[in-house]
């Protein structure tokens, strides 16, 4: 009686180094492999994003802490939309807010919320539009797939650090915000958020997605594209709100800064 011995299964790791390149640079072969394990695969990824985005940050607060030892003052990009009062208020704000928990801690913190806040509700929101549109993708793969998709977000942070090593000024005009009409108001300040998230690595995300998705959900092309477009604009209006709403919030008057 001979005894059959089983050899053991191989485990697929979690991370894959080799992976970084191949989402960016050969998609439909990194995603079909992504889409094809129902494990967690989006900490990787999204801690390339993280850490990229805290570089960019801490490249603007440095930037931000010299020109305050200098007396100089940073202004963000879309000031010139806001109304008069609204400027005067925000400049009574930056003043009474240069200390390094406001210059450093604040941001990274906003920037935490931004990844891993955007990364669940983007997800979420793919998940149920692509389900709507008859996806049979899992909510575990669709989270898969947007992290991985996420990484051209860690290239611009990179840049975006980068350049302003560099030229040591902070970044004016992010993506198409320059292209802003001029004028004054809620509405100019809301086109200005729009603009200033759409550049070349916002196109090269979406991209990602749909390949991403159609080996996912098994769903033709055309109607992931239209899944993940409407999801996209939804995300950017709602930024492009929240942008609004701080530069309503920046009437306000800090009286004490606690920091």
């Amino acid at each position: 009686m001979t005894e059959t011995t089983l050899s053991p299964v191989p485990r697929t790791r979690r991370f894959q180094p080799g992976w970084l390149y191949l989402a960016l640079f050969k998609p439909r072969l990194a995603f079909a492999s992504i889409a094809a394990h129902k494990t967690a695969l989006w900490l990787a990824p999204l801690l390339v994003v993280t850490l990229a985005t805290l570089a960019s940050v801490a490249a603007a607060g440095m930037l931000r802490q010299a020109a305050a030892l200098m007396g100089e003052v940073q202004l963000p990009p879309d000031f010139q939309y806001y109304s008069p009062e609204q400027q005067a208020r925000l400049m009574q704000a930056i003043q009474a807010t240069s200390g390094p928990v406001f210059i450093f801690v604040f941001p990274a913190l906003i920037a935490l919320i931004k990844v891993w806040f955007g990364w669940l509700l983007v997800g979420g929101l793919i998940h149920l539009v692509l389900t709507l549109l008859g996806g049979r993708g899992s909510v575990g793969i669709t989270m898969n797939v947007l992290a991985w998709a996420s990484l051209p977000f860690a290239l611009r942070e990179l840049v975006r650090a980068a350049a302003m090593v560099v030229e040591q000024q902070l970044i004016a005009m992010p993506g198409l915000s320059g292209f802003t009409p001029v004028g004054e108001g809620n509405w100019y300040v809301f086109i200005s958020g729009v603009l200033a998230a759409l550049d070349i690595y916002l196109i090269w995300h979406v991209w990602l997605l749909i390949v991403g998705e159609s080996a996912a959900t098994g769903l033709p092309g055309n109607k992931v594209g239209a899944g993940v477009l409407l999801v996209i604009l939804v995300v950017l209006s709602l930024q492009a709100l929240v942008g609004v709403g701080s530069a309503h919030f920046n009437n306000l008057t800090i009286i004490r800064p606690f920091f």
